[in-house]
């Protein structure tokens, strides 16, 4: 079974038995089959992600609220890519564009990717949500 299809059959587990409580199936919009990482208001869904090298995480907002996905440049492992939505170059950038003109925005039901060529773990952040503690990390396995 791959990653997406497993995370699909956990999320309707999960989605069923939270819908049975709140009655809020409709809200999340997208399915997880066709993406990783959702983002809430206030988080990424999961936090945590794990994938193999060569592998493509696709982060989904599911959100009303406006957000990025930018790396942590000085955690980044040895030789890795950086990654933000927007396309930047660095983190500097990213930061500059979002306070500026909120470069880099995933609205609500937009999507971003990034396939991870190098084995390590990647931390990333929501630049206007990080004081709210919206950070999130993708391992990447050999």
């Amino acid at each position: 079974m791959d990653r997406r299809r497993f995370l699909a059959a956990a999320g309707a587990v999960g989605a069923a038995a939270t819908g049975a409580l709140s009655g809020c199936l409709g809200a999340r919009g997208g399915s997880a089959a066709d993406y990783d990482v959702g983002m809430t208001a206030t988080a990424f869904a999961p936090e945590e992600v794990t994938v193999a090298v060569g592998e493509t995480v696709v982060w989904h907002n599911n959100s009303s609220r406006t957000h990025t996905v930018t790396a942590y440049e000085g955690a980044l492992p040895e030789g890795a890519a950086f990654f933000a939505t927007g396309g930047f170059e660095d983190e500097e950038t990213a930061r500059e564009a979002w306070w500026s003109d909120r470069g880099g925005a995933l609205e609500n039901g937009d999507e971003f990717s990034h396939t991870f060529e190098v084995a390590g773990t990647y931390d990333y952040v929501c630049i206007p949500h990080e004081q709210g503690g919206m950070l999130g990390t993708v391992v990447v396995e050999e």
